[in-house]
C-alpha cells in the first residue's frame, strides 16, 4: 500500500512540473524573455528526476539523479541572475508626462 501511494505522489509531482513547464512556455511565446525557457527546462528537469526516481529501484541509479537535480537548480539560478544582469544595465524607463 506504501509503494502504490508513493507511486501515487511521485505521479502527481511530475503532472504538476510538467504543467508548470508548459505555463513557463506559455509565458516564453507571448514575451521570448529568457528567463521564461530556462524555467520551462528546469521543470522539465526536474519531472524527468521524479519519473525516474518512481520507475528505478537501485539505490546507484537515484544518486545519480541528485545530479540532474542539481542542474535543475542550476537551471533556475542562472536564469535568475541571467535576468538580473540583463536589467541592471538598461536605463530605467521614463513615464511619459500627460499632456495638459
Amino acid at each position: 500500500m506504501e509503494k502504490m501511494m508513493n507511486s501515487f505522489m511521485l505521479g502527481a509531482i511530475v503532472m504538476c512540473c510538467a504543467a508548470i513547464g508548459v505555463f513557463f512556455l506559455r509565458f516564453w511565446r507571448r514575451t521570448h524573455d529568457r528567463l521564461f525557457i530556462i524555467l520551462a527546462t528546469a521543470f522539465w528537469l526536474l519531472g524527468v528526476n521524479w519519473l525516474a526516481l518512481a520507475i528505478t529501484e537501485q539505490d546507484e541509479l537515484q544518486t545519480a539523479l541528485y545530479v540532474v537535480r542539481f542542474v535543475a537548480f542550476l537551471l533556475i539560478i542562472v536564469g535568475i541572475v541571467d535576468k538580473n544582469r540583463s536589467t541592471r544595465g538598461a536605463p530605467p524607463a521614463r513615464a511619459k508626462a500627460p499632456r495638459a
